[in-house]
């Protein structure tokens, strides 16, 4: 009797917390000028809470869903860091595996500073890769060829150029280019690309419904990105042709939150000490076996606790945000459908929000 007095409890609890933050996250979606948010707080077994509201576009009348697919940008990196981790598992790679140990034919035409550069160093960005992030930077080549063919003519010339100084003072240099770098020794290895390796993990495997590139809002009802120009948003359909540079692995993914939220519980499962698609061991070396910046996520150790920390831009037309709380094995997931300085400060708020409430 105790224990279902204390789950019934619980469960108004959580329905009390849902109210408030739903009225919550209206303020802020009004105050802050953003379209669409999404959010959710899960553990490793539960959903405790998830909404989802505001509109698809400023200039359409349709409303949000939790069927709503959102283009991630940079989170999707925790998620080629967990694809090339299933097979450091099957032994088709380690993490301590030298990048020149694959292309030896690379090595005469590349700067010698990137000489033993590793897996795990292209992953935790402590390579002193260009960091290719949409602003000041070099002049690429217009490539030819498949998407995997461009990004191997892209590594060969990303490996052409000086490194950036790593040392005490900058441990790592965030770089876009250093995951189509890691991605071309996946896909050396396995003989696949990773759009396939994508389609095969995430949705064959794992039946989680990921796509690539921008969320269709032409030919279906969903999320459109927005842009901020002279200060106003601009909805941007999904047959814009943006460019992302040859750095798809790093931040080029769509999903629904719902999916999603079954991705962060297979994280939180494996940091509990829990074996599933990934093995635990393999699940806390992503999250914290290398300082700063581990595997996909930023390692963060502050006032007592462990977070694994992501946000991602999505080419600057979508803002996702990102925090697990690795001590109290309890995940917050905030998905909005515009980006600039308002939407950054209006998803942090609502973060901090959610932190409170359940205690993090």
């Amino acid at each position: 009797m105790k224990k279902l007095t204390t789950i019934f409890l619980l469960t108004i609890s959580t329905v009390s917390f849902g109210q408030r933050t739903v009225l919550f996250a209206d303020s802020i979606s009004n105050t802050y000028n953003i379209p669409e948010i999404s959010y959710a707080v899960v553990s490793s077994k539960f959903t405790l809470e998830i909404a989802a509201l505001g509109k698809h576009s400023i200039n359409l009348p349709d409303t949000a869903t939790l069927d709503d697919r959102f283009h991630i940008g940079s989170n999707s990196k925790a998620m080629t860091a967990f694809i090339i981790a299933k097979y450091v598992e099957k032994g088709k790679l380690k993490w301590k595996t030298k990048f020149f140990d694959l292309f030896p034919e690379w090595k005469q035409n590349s700067k010698s500073d990137y000489a033993n550069i590793t897996l795990q160093d292209l992953l935790s960005h402590k390579a002193g890769i260009q960091p290719f992030q949409g602003e000041n930077d070099p002049q690429i080549p217009d490539f030819k060829g498949t998407n995997p063919e461009k990004r191997k003519q892209f590594g060969q010339f990303v490996l052409t150029l000086e490194p950036v100084k790593i040392d005490d003072q900058n441990p790592f240099t965030y770089s876009n280019a250093g995951y189509t770098l890691a991605t071309l020794m996946l896909e050396k290895v396995v003989g696949k690309s990773w759009e396939e390796l994508v389609e095969k993990v995430f949705n064959k495997d794992l039946n989680l419904n990921v796509k690539l590139s921008w969320p269709e809002n032409q030919k279906v009802k969903d999320t459109w990105g927005h842009l901020t120009e002279n200060g106003s948003l601009k909805p941007i359909s999904s047959e814009w042709n943006y460019h992302l540079d040859y750095t798809e692995p790093a931040g080029d993914l769509n999903i629904k939150l719902a999916d999603y939220v079954k991705f962060i519980q297979l994280n939180l499962q494996g940091i509990e000490g829990k074996n599933n698609y990934l093995k635990s061991d393999t699940y806390k070396f992503i999250h914290n076996g290398v300082k700063n910046y581990s595997l996909g996520w930023f390692n963060v150790y502050e006032n007592g606790k462990e977070l694994s920390v992501h946000s991602g831009t999505g080419a600057f037309t979508y803002f996702t945000l990102v925090h697990i709380d690795r001590i109290k094995s309890i995940a917050y997931i905030i998905f909005t459908n515009s980006f600039n300085q308002k939407t950054q400060q209006g998803v942090r708020l609502l973060m901090r929000k959610l932190k409170e409430n359940y205690g993090s």
